[in-house]
């Protein structure tokens, strides 16, 4: 199995149920995630969690071609930029993140379904073709 292929079985399936959730229960989602930006904790380790499979991903699968395998490629890099920016500039991800959660439910909804979507993509690569 190629890199790319095991990234997007793996990758699929998560973005699928977490878009699932997110546009089923985007009310949930608000509340989680008001609760996790209360916590500088919360916030450190989402850093970490974001930065070592960012990196893994970056490290095993930079792969610049203009197909499918290019959205593996900018998760890596969003996940070791997003970890960065966590592990480095807490209050700011605390700033950023209250202003992003004070919008509407439609906000959660659309990107819930933009995350199924792109879970489904990556799935259909890693389980299909």
């Amino acid at each position: 199995m190629e890199a790319s292929d095991f990234l997007a079985s793996l990758l699929g399936p998560f973005f699928l149920v977490v878009g699932v959730g997110m546009a089923a229960t985007p009310e949930s989602w608000r509340t989680m995630a008001g609760e996790f930006l209360a916590s500088r904790a919360l916030i450190f380790l989402a850093g970490l969690l974001a930065f070592l499979p960012g990196l893994a991903i970056v490290l095993t699968h930079n792969v610049w071609a203009f197909d499918w395998r290019l959205i593996i490629t900018v998760i890596g890099w969003l996940g070791l930029i997003g970890g960065v920016f966590r592990l480095l500039f807490p209050m700011q991800v605390r700033t950023i993140g209250t202003a992003i959660l004070g919008g509407s439910d439609q906000v959660l909804r659309v990107a819930g379904i933009v995350a199924a979507l792109l879970g489904l993509v990556l799935a259909y690569y890693g389980f299909m073709a």
